[in-house]
């Protein structure tokens, strides 16, 4: 079977590479293939991927600096790939806008898996709806969600945000005033049914908000740290 989704592997591993594409392509996936960072910047740059799957440990510009370029021009969504023992790099490689991670060894299935799941969140028409005179169209004071455009606004300027902090933002917004824990938002979220790293949730609502604050104070506001507790979604007056 053939799909449109076009993916971008990076890995200085020949061997991870071909096996990624091997069972991606079973899947119906395109595959391009970067074996550096400089490669993969200029690929990722210059080419329109649907998703990138990007090793952390690369001889010359790591996973790390190669996402953090890629997420001054683009929010193409990006999956991790890091070894086990590397989690002060997962959480870099979360603080500079990946939106998932993988753990090496890694099952072939759960790349799959992992791979639909953030496509599918990645997709225009995968967001929730309201009953608001304009359909799929969240208004608030100071924020707009247009959920078919995939696009937020904030005091009239739109934000760019990756797919996970599109869906961070869209979860807490259907639902003001409902404090969530981080393992809440850890499962929902980021669909993990297994104890993850907490410090996800932190830095992505930390990199939202400093979004939305270059723009608009007022809207960044309106994500509420609940101390003890979690995070919340508040519309303000201001």
């Amino acid at each position: 079977m053939q799909n449109e989704s076009k993916l971008l592997i990076v890995d200085d591993e020949e061997r991870i590479r071909r096996l990624l594409k091997m069972y991606l392509e079973k899947e119906g996936y395109i595959i391009e293939e970067a074996e550096n960072g400089d490669e993969a910047l200029d690929k990722a740059l210059n080419n329109d991927y649907d998703l990138i799957l990007l090793d952390i440990m690369m001889p010359g510009k790591d996973g790390i600096e190669v996402c953090k370029y890629i997420r001054e021009k683009k929010a193409t969504p990006i999956i991790m790939l890091t070894a086990k023992g590397e989690e002060a790099n997962r959480v870099q490689g979360f603080e500079v806008g990946t939106d998932d991670y993988i753990v090496k060894p890694f099952s072939p299935r759960e790349v799959i898996l992992r791979v639909k799941a953030l496509l599918r969140r990645s997709s225009p028409t995968s967001y929730l709806t309201t009953d608001t005179s304009v359909k799929n169209l969240i208004v608030f004071p100071h924020l707009v969600i247009d959920n078919d455009a995939h696009r937020v606004t904030a005091d009239g300027e739109e934000v760019s945000l990756t797919p996970k902090e599109y869906e961070l933002l869209c979860f807490l917004a259907k639902t003001p005033d409902k404090v969530y824990d981080r393992e809440q938002l850890l499962r929902e979220v980021w669909h993990y049914d297994f104890f993850g790293d907490l410090r996800t949730v932190d830095t992505h609502v930390k990199r939202l908000r400093e979004k939305l604050n270059r723009v608009s104070p007022a809207a960044a506001k309106m994500i509420v740290t609940v101390w003890g507790v979690g995070y919340k979604f508040e519309i303000g007056t201001a």
